[in-house]
């Protein structure tokens, strides 16, 4: 990633529904674009609700070596040797407001920026709350993995990997809508925040995609000395809209299940739609934004 600095732009994007294939899981349709962006040395930051153990083992079938969100936000993970190593040297010395050392954790080769306590916080809030509505919800934890395979159509080992959650956990409502946001009311009485993914209710601490999107890229920009960093951000539900709603430039993928998550910012205001779902509809709107960047 030697050439960064030339482009200073970042993409983050979502993985389920939006790079990946909201049955299959597959993203070849996007690999052309991918290669385009790598090409321009342009860091693809993959932000989702997924654990750091998914994640890890999808960039490495993508060749990924950039940083990575995790949980919806909960925390950002940045290799040691990213910018071949600049990035771990600016957070060393670093007296920079957005980046505070003590703010950022060592661990197993990544500086971690966590926003959420830890999913035993959220696991006990449930716990609470299950008198009351323990019939009209389920969690990770509480399926188990013969759970999650049942309701997600996940491998065994897959779904062991979705359920190494460290900064929430994942909820899946049987309800009502009434009686849900009541349950969400809840939760957040409790200190929590509940993103809408495409099947699950997040729960987690006080952090969003957008929260972890704006602070990896201010970071990066004090990190190169620059004042801003073009950001395009990639997602198709109602936990994406954050990021959507902050980056420079949002693409919003669309889905065979359910509308375009609604945006304050509106149409025509940074905002592209895709015509095409999932990673066909990434490739074509990623491959359009480079086309802008470089007219």
């Amino acid at each position: 990633m030697t050439n960064f600095s030339a482009h200073k732009a970042m993409v983050f994007t979502d993985l389920d529904g939006s790079l990946l294939d909201h049955h299959s899981y597959t993203f070849a349709p996007a690999l052309p674009a991918i290669t385009e962006l790598a090409k321009q040395s342009i860091p693809l930051v993959l932000c989702s609700s997924k654990t750091r153990a998914e994640m890890e083992q999808i960039r490495t079938t993508l060749g990924n070596s950039d940083p990575f969100i995790v949980e919806n936000g909960a925390a950002i993970f940045v290799p040691q040797a990213w910018l071949d190593g600049a990035f771990s040297a600016f957070v060393a010395a670093s007296e920079h407001p957005t980046v505070k050392r003590n703010d950022i954790a060592l661990e197993d080769g990544y500086l971690v920026h966590a926003s959420s306590d830890r999913r035993a916080r959220w696991l006990a809030v449930l716990d609470v709350l299950q008198a009351e509505y323990g019939d009209e919800f389920d969690s990770f934890c509480r399926m188990g993995v013969e759970g999650i395979v049942a309701l997600t159509g996940l491998s065994d080992e897959e779904a062991a990997l979705a359920n190494q959650r460290e900064f929430s956990e994942p909820v899946y409502w049987h309800g009502s809508d009434a009686r849900r946001d009541a349950f969400v009311g809840e939760l957040e009485s409790h200190g929590a925040t509940v993103a809408q993914g495409g099947r699950f209710l997040g729960v987690t601490g006080t952090c969003d995609k957008g929260k972890a999107l704006q602070w990896l890229a201010d970071a990066t920009a004090a990190c190169l000395g620059c004042e801003h960093i073009d950001t395009l951000a990639i997602g198709d539900s109602g936990n994406d809209a954050p990021m959507l709603e902050v980056a420079d430039t949002a693409l919003v993928i669309r889905s065979p299940v359910h509308e375009f998550p609604p945006l304050a910012r509106g149409l025509g205001v940074g905002v592209m739609h895709s015509d095409k779902p999932g990673p066909d509809g990434w490739n074509d709107g990623v491959m359009s934004w480079l086309r802008e960047r470089s007219a």
